[in-house]
């Protein structure tokens, strides 16, 4: 049977599973799912239809479900999704989706939110995502795998930021950064690949000097973009890392490109 502080409210309807640990003063929602090996701290709230996958860690303070800080919302069906081993600290908010975006804000396994991150509504924020201190998604953003957020840098509404991405402290997102790219600044720029990032996680000698040719030849002066990306998309066809970028940038989207500061286009 769970173990539930007896300080802590969990409405009838919340499926709760036996090994999970309820502390102090959390309050639960009746349409709350929490799946086995959950540890909710004190002072945590979660609501709405809301999903918790396996052995999920929630700390003091943090709210999760909560409705959306969408001005149009009016109560419509939406819910949460979180993953499996994910950690989710101090001061979190996670929103729900939107009837106009999906009706589903969904986070995947072993994502890191640290102190204060915040992840709005519709957001879809992929696995091993890490979001340090206070950095921040507003509605719709969709965030690749093994992407960082550094602390205190904002994600504007609808932008993409590509897989193994590294977003720099204090950055302000406002188009959309390529898998593998690292973009800092206020209004951030593409400051190279994350090669930090790629060597971190095993990434080939060949697979890196590969995707520096192709980002070379993406960035260059040379032609319009639009050419440089089919010329890319010939000459590394066989290579799947590139070609995620090539995608990436051929995908229908909302927000520009995040280019590097010398990009003519």
């Amino acid at each position: 049977m769970a173990e539930i502080h007896p300080t802590a409210i969990v409405a009838d309807g919340a499926q709760i599973a036996d090994d999970v640990v309820i502390g102090p003063y959390t309050i639960i929602g009746a349409n709350v799912s929490i799946a086995e090996g959950g540890k909710l701290h004190s002072h945590v709230v979660v609501d709405g239809n809301t999903r918790i996958g396996k052995n999920v860690e929630i700390f003091p303070f943090a709210a999760v479900g909560l409705i959306p800080q969408d001005l149009k919302f009016g109560g419509e069906d939406v819910g949460t999704e979180i993953g499996d081993n994910c950690n989710i600290r101090e001061y979190v908010t996670i929103n729900p989706g939107t009837k106009g975006g999906g009706a589903v804000t969904r986070i995947g396994n072993n994502v890191h939110m640290m102190v204060g991150a915040h992840v709005a509504h519709d957001c879809i924020v992929g696995d091993h995502v890490i979001l340090v201190n206070h950095a921040t998604l507003a509605g719709h953003c969709v965030i690749g795998d093994h992407a960082i957020i550094a602390g205190m840098s904002a994600v504007i509404q609808f932008a993409r930021v590509g897989e193994h991405a590294f977003v720099g402290g204090m950055s302000g997102i406002e188009n959309d950064v390529i898998p593998f790219g690292s973009a800092l600044g206020n209004r951030a720029h593409l400051g190279g690949l994350n090669i930090v990032g790629l060597k971190r996680r095993g990434f080939a000698r060949e697979q890196i000097h590969n995707l520096r040719r192709a980002y070379r030849m993406l960035f260059s002066d040379e032609g319009t973009m639009s050419e440089r990306v089919d010329d890319v998309a010939e000459m590394f066809s066989d290579d799947e890392n590139v070609m995620k970028i090539v995608d990436f940038i051929r995908a229908d989207t909302k927000k520009a490109l995040c280019t590097p500061r010398t990009h003519k286009d």
